[in-house]
């Protein structure tokens, strides 16, 4: 599977979460100001990157950029509902949560993703699960309508050398089981280069496979520590060794995630004010779920052919 073009997007939502021991005073209502200017410049940079994908220069024709129009709208969309959805769960418990802080960058995605911040600590297990597992349950499920059509919209093409050239893309469960359904069982002889939609599905789910890591304070992190406690720790040592791992045997990407995640996120996560508070049926189930979307997500070589 081949994009239009490629990049590695870095989207970790990792939520800052303090407690303040000062004297209780009026809170400022915090601004929006560099909320507005972020998103405004990320979608300009993932327009742009789009654009690019679509082989549009746009110091020679400037007005071909809106070609990278789909790849921006379908890929933001993704980022806003994952986001939006940590957003509505931490108002919904009364957590002090920003709104999303989006990160305009140069690479060929046009962005490193988006993360909330939060300003107040979580209760207990139970909110910090649901905290957790509402962002990336969100983000697939606006994920997967824009995939598939993204697929059909996709050329299917005969190979005229054993390998493509360029950059392929890699495959994970639920891509295999979509790609099946939406275009049929092609042979190996044909390759399908994605439609801009379909490479803005295929990152959302990455995206969705790299937060669920249960390291730190990504969302897989929290939905960990909510099912494991304190020994998460250990959990978040033993995926970092086995990136370290992956890192060697299939894909240097994994060398820099692993790095960038013990350097910025450490393996310990903050306890909630009542830790005893254990989990109920229902969100045993869903850290079940969540961590089955984790292994149908997960990509182990993201990037090839380079």
């Amino acid at each position: 599977m081949s994009p239009p073009a490629g990049g590695l997007p870095s989207a970790f939502d990792a939520a800052a979460m303090a407690q303040s021991t000062r004297a209780k005073a009026p809170r400022k209502q915090p601004s929006i100001a560099v909320n507005v200017i972020l998103f405004i410049c990320t979608i300009a940079t993932t327009i742009l990157a789009g654009a690019l994908q679509q082989g549009v220069d746009p110091l020679q024709d400037p007005s071909q950029l809106i070609k990278g129009l789909p790849f921006s709208a379908a890929l933001l969309f993704i980022l806003v509902s994952h986001e939006m959805g940590h957003f509505i769960t931490s108002r919904y418990y009364h957590i002090d949560a920003s709104l999303p802080y989006f990160i305009p960058a140069p690479t060929l995605i046009g962005t490193f993703g988006a993360f909330i911040k939060m300003r107040s600590p979580v209760m207990n297990k139970r909110v910090l699960l649901d905290v957790g597992a509402n962002g990336p349950l969100a983000g697939l499920l606006v994920t997967i309508p824009i995939l598939a059509v993204g697929l059909r919209l996709s050329e299917v093409k005969e190979l005229t050398t054993p390998i493509a050239e360029g950059m392929t893309l890699g495959s994970s469960i639920i891509l295999h089981l979509m790609t099946r359904l939406v275009l049929g069982n092609l042979p190996d002889t044909q390759q399908i280069v994605l439609h801009p939609l379909g490479f803005a599905g295929w990152i959302g789910l990455l995206v969705t496979s790299m937060n669920l890591i249960p390291v730190g304070q990504l969302d897989g992190g929290h939905i960990a520590y909510a099912v494991f406690g304190r020994r998460t720790r250990h959990i978040s040592r033993a995926v970092l060794l086995g990136m370290l791992v992956l890192g060697i045997w299939a894909s240097s990407m994994w060398l820099m995630w692993a790095l960038i995640l013990f350097l910025l996120l450490g393996v310990r996560h903050p306890a909630p004010l009542d830790y005893e508070i254990p989990l109920d049926r229902r969100r045993r189930i869903l850290g079940l779920c969540m961590l089955a979307v984790f292994v149908i997500t997960f990509v182990p070589v993201p990037f090839g052919g380079l």
